[in-house]
């Protein structure tokens, strides 16, 4: 059975940092890509950054220079540092898995954590 648990969610203020963390299990980590989805009221959920099993990350435009994914397979557990915070980072943040080794597009992750809240505002 896939498991995945976020934990790290917070409020901050407009160019701070936080950590997202995401516990993953039920899969076979050398053969998974993982990635971060995030989603506000009103607005379908969208990826923010994915990496795929050997390591290589990748992300949207509106993230790059400031977010960074990383796994740890040893701790079944992925990572996602949020710099520079601004207040359209808001979102719910959830943690995703693909039972693909290479990425190949947000729509084909289909197992999901429950989600963690991030609020930026000053």
């Amino acid at each position: 059975q896939v498991q995945l648990v976020e934990s790290g969610g917070g409020s901050v203020q407009p160019g701070g940092s936080l950590r997202l963390s995401c516990v993953v299990s039920g899969i076979t980590h050398s053969r998974s890509c993982l990635g971060w989805f995030r989603q506000t009221p009103g607005k379908e959920r969208e990826g923010v950054a994915g990496i795929d099993s050997d390591g290589t990350p990748a992300y949207v435009d509106a993230v790059k220079g400031r977010f960074t994914i990383s796994r740890d397979n040893a701790k079944n557990t992925l990572y996602l540092q949020m710099n520079s915070l601004k207040p359209e980072d808001t979102a719910i943040y959830y943690c995703a898995a693909d039972l693909f080794p290479t990425l190949r597009g947000w729509r084909h992750f289909n197992y999901w954590g429950q989600g963690t809240q991030v609020t930026v505002s000053s």
